[in-house]
């Protein structure tokens, strides 16, 4: 879905030397609500009044003919289109994880979007080396390789706050609690997962009342700036801002120190929205003390499972990697003469901080040096929307009422990609929805998004290619296996490599026998 829609006020090209106005937060997000209710099926969508999802999309920027060659029409007509989208709430335990390359690991919305957005990016890659003139790349400087059009950006949509690092929300003293508030035994039960398992089933407690509908635009009270307004909270979702159990106490100006910067001038922080994300081993790791001293912020984290320990990163961690090696992945970067990178994040209405934000994806990375030519720890640009997504959890709490039965999150995840062969993929625990046990090692029983069908794609696209027009990465041996694609890599392996001995030294990486699939 493409919309032509002349620019307002509010929003800039980030990341681009572009500087008029292109988009706004609550354009991106109105076009990915619209985009999931209108393109994506019934199926993997929450049961009504029952489940809850999280969404995510990446959308393309394209501005008029003018202003890309430096026109001053501010008024002139920009295309949006969602080019990939993603929901899902769940991320399998490390026992569950294959050699073969076969199951999705990851089923985070964020996750979603991003593999489906590499999926994009794979079908672009056929029309250009097809010669087609719609693909978003042209023929780069050197051999084999390609480079995005000039006049494109990609900005990343998130209903929700990305769980991790950036879902550390101080609470001032000032707020009214946050709904759906979290049963005081999980910080003594790392085992469960922070979603519907958290809540009391005898809390009689509510989301505030968020109107009619639910989607309508939330605004500020009159009165409080908006560095305050960005605090305020309305739920929280699996393994992201999850109220604390417990009241703050005062704390020392040391221990205070890690998340006051984050507050508004003279307000006082009580205490932080929680995380159900563990820190990795090697970090320093949570205080747990009551309050905002709870966590430690800045650290690498691990997301929740059902007492089978995951060995997935938080979206907040992913996110930070893709602001600096991009979104492309390695196998697509033996093909592109830069990463593809985004230039933005807007979040939707949900519990959020702007600073928790910027230190999560861009501060924690902001002294990386010394990365490989075209790499580079990007600028994006950070916003967030006045729209609520309708299926969120606390949207669909607002709408049950007292309704019976517990809520939950929605098991399915659903990718669509901007590709013409079947652009919809909805999986249950990592594999396609219905897949049985005895057919697990059929090829229907793969995601298009995994990483053994995303290899066949890449392979698929090479044998498109004449060998003589391959880049030199490609040509200088024979390589076999998904790893060895992955390694041979050089510039973005070396990028990967100065990225975690500066910032992400505790980064799981799985090892190498998981990679072995041809």
């Amino acid at each position: 879905m493409a919309i032509l829609l002349a620019p307002t006020e509010g929003a800039h090209l980030g990341g681009s030397a572009l500087t008029q106005t292109m988009w706004t937060a609550d354009e991106i997000a109105q076009l990915c609500y619209e985009h999931y209710r209108s393109r994506l099926p019934k199926q993997g969508k929450p049961e009504p009044n029952r489940e809850w999802t999280l969404l995510a999309a990446v959308v393309k920027i394209k501005p008029a003919a003018d202003q890309a060659c430096g026109g001053t029409n501010r008024r002139a007509q920009v295309t949006k289109e969602v080019v990939s989208m993603g929901t899902g709430t769940k991320c399998i335990g490390q026992s569950k994880m294959r050699k073969s390359g076969d199951i999705l690991n990851d089923s985070h919305a964020e996750v979603i979007a991003r593999r489906s957005f590499q999926r994009y990016l794979l079908h672009q890659l056929h029309l250009a080396a097809a010669l087609k003139e719609d693909s978003i790349f042209v023929p780069g400087t050197q051999r084999g390789l390609w480079k995005l059009r000039p006049d494109l950006l990609f900005v990343f949509f998130s209903s929700h706050t990305p769980c991790g690092d950036a879902s550390i929300i101080p609470m001032l003293e000032f707020e009214d609690q946050p709904c759906c508030p979290v049963h005081r035994d999980w910080a003594n039960n790392p085992s469960v997962e922070a979603s519907g398992d958290l809540e009391d089933p005898e809390d009689k407690k509510k989301c505030e009342d968020l109107g009619s509908p639910v989607t309508k635009k939330m605004r500020h009270e009159p009165g409080i700036p908006d560095s305050v307004a960005h605090h305020q909270s309305f739920g929280h979702q699996e393994s992201g801002p999850v109220p604390p159990s417990v009241s703050g106490s005062h704390l020392t100006a040391e221990e205070l120190a890690a998340v006051t910067g984050m507050a508004p001038s003279g307000a006082k922080v009580v205490d932080v929205h929680r995380t159900g994300a563990k820190c990795v081993p090697g970090e320093a790791g949570d205080s747990g003390k009551p309050g905002a001293a709870y966590h430690q912020v800045g650290l690498l984290r691990v997301k929740p499972g059902r007492g089978d320990r995951t060995c997935s990163l938080s979206c907040s961690d992913k996110l930070a990697r893709w602001n600096v090696l991009g979104c492309q992945g390695a196998l697509l970067m033996h093909l592109l003469e830069e990463p593809v990178y985004l230039s933005a994040v807007v979040i939707g209405r949900c519990p959020y901080s702007q600073e928790a934000m910027q230190r999560a994806l861009t501060g924690r990375c902001r002294n990386v040096s010394a990365l490989p030519k075209g790499f580079g720890v990007q600028e994006v640009k950070i916003e967030q929307s006045g729209f609520l997504f309708e299926q969120s959890r606390c949207a669909v709490q607002a709408k049950r009422a007292d309704g019976p039965g517990r809520l939950v999150p929605c098991g399915a995840a659903i990718s669509w990609s901007a590709v013409p062969e079947q652009p919809l993929d909805v999986t249950t625990n990592g594999f396609p929805q219905g897949t049985t046990k005895k057919a697990i090692r059929c090829l229907q029983a793969r995601s298009r998004i995994s990483k053994v069908e995303l290899f066949r794609s890449f392979q698929r696209l090479l044998s498109s290619i004449s060998e003589d027009k391959w880049p030199d990465s490609l040509r200088m041996r024979k390589l076999e296996t998904y790893h060895e694609y992955k390694e041979a890599a050089s510039a973005y392996q070396e990028a990967w490599s100065v990225l975690r001995k500066q910032a992400f030294g505790s980064w799981i990486r799985n090892p190498p026998d998981y990679h072995q699939f041809k």
